[in-house]
């Protein structure tokens, strides 16, 4: 057994060798009998009844016929006639919640004598297991027992950080960046009681004047993406989840094949949700080379029916509802104002007497209703799929100069399966089909997105920059045209602690090897600089930080020449690229300045 762990292992280092020694030791010295009692050979399993909290009665049925029983392993024992009602491939938004695996060893406990309410833990949990509410005095009053819940800093309501335990992976990534130290990690036995509470509170009123566009307000707005099967500690879904936040009621996602379309949606669970009017984000998954190109097909369908909702509004403007046609066409390209006057103008039709050629456009305008409001096209996946295979698409898309919002999730690596390098993959690093470490740099997708002058650009890493990264998100799906951000997610494949992998980020970018910058056009367009450079020049070592993971350290014990050399390289090409992005500044810079 000592010989295996030897042969897989030796590159992850001496301290995962000998830890795994160690466990193989004490498997062997520390054998502890356990008595079967004679009554488990005819013992039986108890009468058990499935509960299904939800008033969605398809999500009973799919719970109770598919869900369960997968969940279960009984999965091969469902007849074929059990999908047929799931023949085309769409299943329920939000069944993930429904799963409630109880899978970690320790999860948070809130000690909110200590806590400054700031909700970071809330944006960075990879699962959206820990929330912040505001109660006022009703709800407060009406809390479970048990409920922690101290006075709000901002404004007149009960504070309370919720945590769906039996949801919760136990990665302690809240944890470990809450600036006050306000959650301690906890067997999760000592916890169980307070999964009630989260039942009972998560669906607390939002408050409005708290809904503020900062990293504090976003974290009181519903995530449309909770509890996924992404790793412990993921870097990944923080994105995604954020993205939803912001605009999940109202999205269409196209998903590339990877890492965040297995997450995003591994049958039969569906982590993607809606809220309590059934809106949330339309999700389907592409290929893995085609998904730019499937977001943008999504795009010109849903605009070749809007334009013909456009021809019913105008058939609609010497009628009654004409005020209400004339507001919903004023807004019409605007997704951030567009959703109240679609509503208006669609309960105005829906109770409207009317005639002739206004009666035919109002009956075909109501058949496309969900169409009427006007929705955000995202675009999702990894970097094996924009920087490789699906790159020509990509690069299609951002040229057509239409509105998508394309967001990448950068490991640098094809996480999801196993680990071989892609162009995204840094000089040095160590992966599947770079053995001896990559000798090539990095492919600057950002550089070539800019080159194009007229398509949003930004690259971010949450746990170096939370604010940062909350504005390109907002900048990007507010710009009118295509727009792509670029997001650092450490990933377990690098060989780091997991439960820091926000303060990964923020060591990357204190190094140099991760930069953070935006490009907006519309800045150019008002006569302003339209390249905004976010980070501060690397104030760390950058061969020091690279060694700290084991992709690049795994190098260093197998081949420490080469590991020298390309070490060097990378560090010279880091300060190159941060060079290069301040004279950037300059460059756009408009004449004058």
């Amino acid at each position: 057994m000592k010989a295996a762990v030897v042969k897989k292992f030796s590159k992850k280092g001496e301290a995962v060798v000998n830890a795994n020694f160690a466990g193989i030791d004490r498997g062997a010295q520390e054998i502890v009998k356990v008595d079967v009692p004679d009554s488990w050979k005819t013992a039986e399993d108890a009468p058990r009844r499935l509960e299904v909290p939800t008033d969605r009665p398809e999500m009973k049925k799919f719970v109770k016929e598919i869900l369960d029983p997968v969940g279960r392993l009984h999965g091969d024992d469902l007849p074929v006639s059990a999908f047929a009602d799931r023949a085309d491939g769409v299943y329920p938004a939000g069944s993930a919640a429904f799963e409630k695996r109880g899978i970690a060893i320790t999860v948070p406990q809130w000690d909110g004598t200590k806590c400054a309410q700031c909700n970071l833990c809330a944006m960075v949990c990879p699962h959206a297991v820990i929330r912040p509410i505001a109660m006022n005095a009703e709800e407060a009053a009406a809390a479970p027992e048990g409920t922690t819940m101290v006075k709000h800093k901002r404004a007149d309501y009960q504070y309370a950080l919720i945590v769906s335990v039996l949801d919760c992976t136990g990665c302690a990534s809240c944890a470990n960046v809450c600036p006050t130290k306000s959650l301690t990690m906890k067997p999760i036995a000592s916890e169980l009681d307070r999964q009630k509470i989260y039942d009972a509170l998560v669906d607390t009123s939002e408050k409005p004047e708290l809904l503020t566009n900062n990293t504090i307000g976003v974290q009181y707005r519903k995530p449309y993406l909770e509890f996924s099967g992404a790793c412990a500690g993921c870097g990944e879904t923080p994105y995604a989840k954020l993205a939803t936040q912001l605009y999940g009621d109202r999205m269409y996602i196209a998903n590339a094949t990877g890492c965040s379309s297995i997450w995003g949606g591994s049958a039969p669970s569906t982590p993607y949700t809606v809220d309590k009017n059934g809106h949330g984000p339309a999700w389907s998954n592409s290929l893995f080379e085609d998904n730019a190109e499937f977001g943008y097909g999504m795009l010109l369908a849903q605009k070749q029916i809007r334009e013909r909702l456009s021809m019913d509004a105008q058939q609609l403007l010497d009628t009654p509802v004409a005020d209400k046609a004339q507001a919903w066409l004023d807004t019409y390209e605007d997704a951030a104002t567009n959703t109240e006057p679609a509503q208006a103008l669609i309960a105005a039709l829906q109770t409207a007497a009317l005639e002739g050629d206004a009666k035919a456009a109002a009956a075909d305008f109501l058949k496309d209703a969900d169409y009427a409001a006007k929705k955000y096209q995202f675009i999702f996946g990894g970097d094996g799929w924009a920087y490789d295979i699906g790159f020509g698409g990509l690069d299609h898309v951002i040229a057509s100069n239409e509105n998508v919002n394309i967001v990448v999730f950068d490991t640098e690596v094809y996480s999801n399966t196993g680990g071989q390098a892609s162009k995204a993959t840094q000089t040095g690093a160590v992966a599947k089909f770079a053995a001896s470490g990559k000798v090539v740099k990095k492919k600057d997708l950002a550089q070539i997105a800019m080159s194009y002058g007229y398509v949003y650009v930004a690259q971010v890493a949450m746990g170096a920059n939370a604010n940062q990264c909350l504005k390109a998100f907002q900048e990007a799906a507010a710009y009118d045209g295509p727009s792509i951000i670029i997001c650092y997610a450490p990933c377990i494949n690098h060989g780091i602690k997991m439960p820091f992998n926000q303060a990964e980020q923020k060591k990357a970018v204190a190094a140099g090897y991760w930069n953070l910058f935006r490009f907006n056009p519309d800045l150019a367009k008002a006569g302003k600089n339209p390249f905004t450079l976010d980070s501060k020049a690397p104030s760390a070592d950058y061969v020091q930080f690279i060694e700290g993971e084991t992709r690049y350290s795994a190098l260093k014990r197998s081949f420490p020449g080469k590991a020298e050399q390309l070490f060097s390289i990378a560090a010279e090409n880091s300060i190159e690229k941060y060079n290069k992005l301040a004279a950037l500044v300059d460059f756009y810079a408009p004449k004058g300045e």
